[in-house]
């Protein structure tokens, strides 16, 4: 699910202004040149590249509504630190008071959206208004007014991402802070952009949260139920991992048909928006006939609303490319600004994954194990966890009467994190700066930004407790707030607190998720195990990764397509999706033109998020191999201590390697060799 992280380091970088006229800068060339040689003759040579970057990167931020010509160089002139003291001084006052900003300011924006994310009661109308409202959309129009943003962008100057990936070899962990110190003004947004993408993005999530279907009400040809009354599914989440649990189930795989069908009309929009979070009437979703009360009635399809969030989500965020001159289209914001991976790069590495010839040997195992030829849903193909002889409906008995509210698992955190070696002071510690929250929609990790707030875990919980699906988030969530504790408290300096990207986290999340039934108590003594937990990973990237390549085909089609509609959104999505699958997944499953890979909620809510997930399986992948004969606790905690370095750089530090499909892949062959 998403993760809210780093909700508050990009809105520093919006300022609100009346027209693209306002952004060009009155700082001429040779002002520039004039102040630089200045400055270098005072303060010395070895002071001419910091100085040079400083001064032509505020120049490109100044506003004829800053100040005069004259006023720049008597700010550069009289604001420039020379010495190194003084600046590490200046850094630490800076990183404090940051921590209280953006702490503060993301603990205002979690008691905003309580209503929106938590399952409390019926959301009201001005739930959605506070929910939207971003308070921290106006903080850099301060910044800048106050000529603090000039202040930190003069004396710590923004490296780029090559530049830090070369230079990083040599950097300590403070030198890093100073880097990242950096990142924070290199450009100006209006507030107005920031503001309005907060308000669409939140309209997108609470869509995503409240698509619930209720399982109970589907019907076949013959008006038979499959599902027991009351199951609600939320799409795409609990749709997916119903699929999941009905392997080797009675009438099994029957259950996985209809649950297709119905990803099927989500993805073409033809859902009838009456059985959307509705358990009033009953629809047979293959023929797409909706009944109530046993009378075949007429219903209205949902149309596009799903893509027209979508759209909604792009055009906001497209808005604000004039004023990234640095990245000026969002696909790059997010990957080499935010991922700091290029886009080329993940999609590169992506597909030399799907396409190894790996796919179709686990493909042609997981057939000889169900016995019949693979369905377009066996991409979630779930037989190899290891769960040993318990039925999911077993585990559900279990996690409903241990947890049957979010204070019981709350109350088990320190054990959970017992079991996995931390010791009694560590677990006691890092629980204590978590709190459990029952999610509306699937479940989110909320980051806590500061050291004085707890971060938040947020997972499904019935009304007759938490089933082994909603155990299973949680432990997953959990390891994304173990992840967001140890990144903020045990790190160098707040400058550097948090992860290099997403895909980090996620890592540490799988291998929490990957130990659940080790934290309720359960022994799996399988000496397959290894191989199978590989085959797992493995399948499920297969599956993910194609996903990701549909999420950044589909971004890529909107900007080729800017001024095209939700129903244009609809059909090029649709058919991305059957390449997609016609190109890496028609090969092994024998069938093509399959959309299934569209279904990702994720699309809709989370702009370009769905490749932390299989990127984030690579380093789970490279994480467990290397810690495999060491403490994994200790591990753990010295791996997510390293702070926000680049991915390369944290790799480095973290293993000594960097991200490769080849350790799966080799992973694989010896898993299909012990197997077989």
């Amino acid at each position: 699910m998403k993760k809210y992280f780093y909700f508050l380091i990009v809105i520093f970088v919006f300022v609100s202004c009346e027209s693209k006229e306002d952004i060009k800068s009155p700082i001429s060339e040779a002002t520039q040149e004039k102040v630089i040689s200045e400055l270098i003759e005072k303060h010395g040579e070895e002071h001419s590249e910091k100085i040079t970057r400083g001064v032509t990167q505020i120049a490109n931020l100044w506003r004829s509504d800053d100040g005069s010509v004259d006023e720049f160089i008597n700010f550069c002139k009289n604001n420039y630190i020379g010495c190194e003291e003084e600046l590490d001084l200046v850094l630490r006052k800076i990183s404090r008071n940051f921590e209280y900003l953006f702490g503060y300011m993301n603990r205002i924006a979690l008691e905003l959206r309580v209503p929106l994310h938590l399952d409390i009661g019926p959301m009201h109308p001005i739930d959605r208004k506070f929910g939207s409202y971003n308070p921290a959309s106006h903080i850099a129009d301060d910044f800048f007014g106050n000529k603090i943003a000039f202040f930190i962008a003069l004396n710590f100057p923004y490296y780029s991402l090559e530049e830090k990936n070369e230079l990083g070899d040599n950097w300590d962990s403070m030198q890093w802070a100073h880097a990242r110190l950096g990142d924070y003004f290199t450009s100006r947004v209006p507030a107005k952009y920031s503001q309005e993408y907060s308000r669409v993005n939140s309209d997108a999530s609470i869509y995503i949260s409240q698509y619930n279907i209720y399982a109970g009400e589907l019907i076949t040809d013959e008006k038979k139920t499959l599902f027991p009354k009351g199951m609600n599914l939320l799409a795409h989440w609990n749709i997916r991992d119903e699929i999941k649990a009905n392997y080797g189930q009675e009438a099994g795989l029957e259950k996985q048909n209809m649950l297709y069908q119905v990803m099927l009309r989500i993805i073409q929009q033809d859902i009838p928006k009456e059985v959307i979070n509705s358990d009033k009437y009953q629809w047979n979703p293959y023929k797409n006939i909706v009944y109530k009360d046993g009378e075949k009635i007429d219903f209205t399809p949902e149309k596009n609303e799903r893509y027209q969030h979508l759209l909604n989500n792009f055009n906001a965020l497209r808005s604000m490319d004039y004023y990234h001159p640095e990245f000026d289209n969002f696909i790059d914001r997010k990957f080499d600004g935010g991922k700091e991976i290029p886009q080329k790069e993940v999609e590169e590495l992506f597909r030399e994954y799907i396409s190894s010839p790996q796919v179709k040997e686990v493909a042609k195992l997981i057939e000889d194990r169900l016995g019949r030829e693979l369905k377009p849903f066996d991409i979630w193909y779930d037989g190899f966890k290891a769960r040993g002889t318990i039925s999911e409906a077993e585990l559900d008995e279990i996690t409903k009467a241990r947890y049957p509210n979010a204070d019981a698992l709350n109350k088990d955190l320190p054990d959970f994190l017992r079991k996995l070696g931390f010791s009694n002071d560590k677990a006691e510690f890092i629980a204590s700066k978590i709190e459990v929250d029952p999610a509306r929609g699937s479940g989110h990790a909320w980051r806590a930004s500061m050291k004085d707030k707890p971060s938040h875990l947020r997972t499904r919980i019935g009304e007759d407790g938490m089933d082994y699906k909603g155990y299973n988030i949680a432990i997953h969530e959990l390891g994304h707030n173990v992840e967001q504790t140890i990144s903020v408290h045990f790190v160098d300096d707040y400058l550097i607190n948090g992860i290099p990207n997403t895909a980090f986290t996620e890592a540490l999340a799988f291998m929490f998720q990957i130990r659940d039934l080790e934290l309720l108590g359960i022994a799996e003594d399988d000496p397959l195990k290894k191989h199978f937990n590989t085959l797992d990973i493995f399948w499920g990237n297969y599956e993910i990764m194609g996903v990701s390549l549909v999420d950044m085909e589909v971004w890529k089609w909107m900007y080729d397509n800017p001024d095209a509609n939700a129903d244009e959104l609809r059909d090029a999505t649709i058919e991305i999706a059957k390449d997609i699958w016609n190109e890496y997944y028609a090969p092994v499953f024998g069938v093509e033109d399959i959309p299934i890979l569209a279904i990702y909620s994720h699309m809709i809510q989370s702009p370009l998020y769905l490749s932390a997930y299989p990127y984030g399986h690579l380093i789970e992948f490279q994480l467990e191999q290397y810690i495999e004969d060491k403490d994994f606790a200790d591990e753990v905690k010295r791996i997510f201590s390293i702070g926000r370095y680049t991915p390369k750089h944290w790799m480095e530090e973290a293993i000594g390697e960097q991200i490769s499909n080849q350790p799966i892949l080799d992973a694989v062959d010896t898993a299909l060799k012990k197997i077989k």
